[in-house]
């Protein structure tokens, strides 16, 4: 362990509890510096940012049976790289099988992208990478991350010279880190926009990179900074954001949210009501990001996200905490916004506020390929346009656009597969990596939601009003199944026949943004792979009949008779 990672091991400022458990819940800020398994023990025995280095020097040059362990399946994921499911395994072996024999000989990456306005040159690179290292593949990912697959640890160093060549990087892509950090995809342009958070965002990318005070969490951390008031950059559902507001005197600042996440325990975060100005963002997300890495559980990671800290402190404690323990200051009261003020996707067509255009285009659940985005290089440099920005939702955004060059640019990436005017299906539906790629999956999430999508622009092709659908491959929440107006939890059913097969637990009446609400989990309620068109036919026919003037679909919900959500209305005639 190098003497810089040794120095974060454990707060000393604080001397260890003379009562209580020996062990506790493995908080260094109490004195628990010990590890309490086998994850903190990889962690302490060295910096995982160092095993960069071990990839350049040992593992691309001897190839994949070269690779310890504790590497493989830890500190790889501080540089976004995870190995991927070996093919042919079904469903039923996700939980069934040790780890090494789920594990494929190649690996899926995630790059960054942390709010930046990418150009025709950093484009271009990520998709030559797609295309020469990648079987072609890329995602979109709802953390705004651009996801390879089929990559090989040889050519890893050759994919960080192009990506560092354009300053892109998949450093702490995943892993116990502050992972890739979501910001408004109009930031400085959008006319509704409250406040720029450009500056804040890079400051705390900036104290972030390569940063071992942060590169040793409990589990990961999740960032948004936003200051647009549709809530585009997912608040709700993040560790730490900042949400753009008004002070009545002051002026634009930040609120400060904290503790949001899904997964198996989903809590929306907790919103602390305070006004911080821009200059002052980064300290404060230092602040809470430290409380983390002091104070939150390291015992057993089923516990270790900051959203458990956050529950049993309260936010009064929390602000307490950060006030006297990090920021030495206090932090002014100011209320947190009560909603979005619209969806925050941004796809269409959209005036700027110097006159330009910036035009969102949705693909099919953020599947796009290496020469996809090599077109989007293309296009960004055809027609003068200023560059591109991922979001939070699998889509992206097209920023400076002439208005004379709008409709040129429109077909032009029609013609590469992505749509400035998408059916509600094609905008709304999202779908995590699934059975395709990742180890944890049961189901297979992106073409079922892909075929979905296609069924339903048949079924319902006017669709006046936005249904979200989220498709997830595990229990996770990836795609983020708790806050969709209908989530789909993947797992193994029984068909009618007494088969076990692919299938989906329903969420019913979730949201963020303009609907922040967990779904709505209806008991011993399975839907299998194949019965899905007809299940959400059934119950989006049920809302269509039965809402109330501009009634909302997570509205409905919340007051209709369950025979409607379990879709056992007859299916009418299609």
């Amino acid at each position: 362990m190098n003497d810089q990672a040794a120095t974060r091991q454990a707060p000393t400022s604080k001397p260890r509890p003379k009562k209580g458990p020996k062990k506790g819940e493995g908080q260094w800020g109490l004195g628990y510096s010990e590890p309490l398994n086998a994850n903190e023990q990889q962690k302490k025995d060295d910096n995982p940012l160092n095993v960069k280095q071990r990839i350049i020097d040992i593992y691309a040059q001897r190839g994949f049976d070269s690779i310890d362990p504790a590497d493989l399946r830890g500190r790889f994921r501080w540089y976004g790289l995870y190995t991927q499911r070996r093919p042919g395994l079904d469903g039923g072996k996700t939980g069934a099988l040790e780890a090494e024999e789920l594990d494929d000989r190649y690996f899926m990456m995630r790059v960054r992208s942390d709010g930046q306005l990418l150009d025709a040159e950093q484009l271009r690179t990520l998709g030559g990478i797609g295309t020469d290292f990648a079987r072609t593949t890329a995602d979109i990912t709802d953390r705004s991350n651009i996801q390879y697959h089929w990559i090989d640890i040889v050519d890893v160093p050759a994919i960080w010279d192009r990506l560092e060549a354009v300053g892109l990087s998949t450093e702490e892509a995943c892993g116990d880190s502050p992972r890739g950090m979501l910001g408004s995809p109009v930031a400085g342009v959008a006319k509704d926009e409250i406040i720029d958070a450009t500056p804040a965002l890079l400051e705390i990318n900036r104290r972030r990179s390569g940063n071992p005070d942060y590169a040793n969490l409990p589990r990961k951390f999740k960032t948004s900074v936003s200051g647009h008031p549709s809530l585009d950059a997912a608040p709700e559902i993040n560790d730490v954001s900042f949400v753009g507001v008004e002070h009545p005197e002051l002026g634009p600042g930040f609120d400060l949210w904290v503790g949001g996440a899904l997964s198996t325990n989903p809590f929306l975060a907790a919103r602390m009501g305070v006004w911080i100005p821009i200059d002052e963002v980064a300290d404060a997300w230092e602040g809470v990001i430290s409380i983390f890495r002091d104070y939150g559980y390291r015992r057993l990671r089923s516990r270790a996200r900051l959203k458990f800290l956050v529950k049993d402190w309260g936010i009064e404690r929390f602000r307490e905490v950060l006030e006297t323990e990090y920021l030495h200051r206090e932090l002014l009261d100011n209320p947190s916004p009560e909603r979005a003020t619209r969806n925050g996707d941004h796809i269409g067509v959209h005036e700027q506020k110097d006159g330009k255009f910036y035009i969102g285009a949705a693909p099919t659940v953020g599947r796009i390929n290496g020469a996809v985005l090599t077109g989007l290089g293309d296009i960004v440099e055809s027609y003068d346009v200023a560059g591109v920005r991922l979001t939070a939702y699998q889509k992206l955004v097209m920023i400076g656009v002439d208005g004379d060059k709008v409709e040129d640019v429109v077909a032009a990436l029609d013609r590469i597969g992505l749509q400035a005017r998408p059916s509600v299906w094609r905008r709304s539906t999202m779908a995590c990596t699934g059975l395709e790629f990742c180890k944890l999956a049961i189901v297979d999430t992106k073409q079922r939601a892909h075929d979905l999508i296609d069924e339903l622009e048949r079924r319902f092709p006017d669709l006046d009003t936005p249904i979200t659908v989220n498709v997830n491959g595990c229990p996770n929440s990836c795609a983020r199944t708790q806050v969709a107006d209908i989530g789909l939890k993947g797992q193994l059913v029984m068909d009618e026949d007494g088969n076990q097969v692919e299938g989906f637990q329903v969420h019913l009446g979730g949201g963020i943004g303009l609907t922040a609400e967990l779904g709505r989990k209806l008991r011993a309620h399975k839907v299998t792979s194949k019965e899905l068109d007809d299940y959400v036919t059934n119950v989006v026919r049920a809302y269509l009949d039965q809402r109330q003037d501009d009634e909302s679909f997570a509205a409905w919900v919340a007051h209709a008779d369950e025979e409607f959500l379990r879709g056992e209305k007859a299916l009418e005639a299609i």
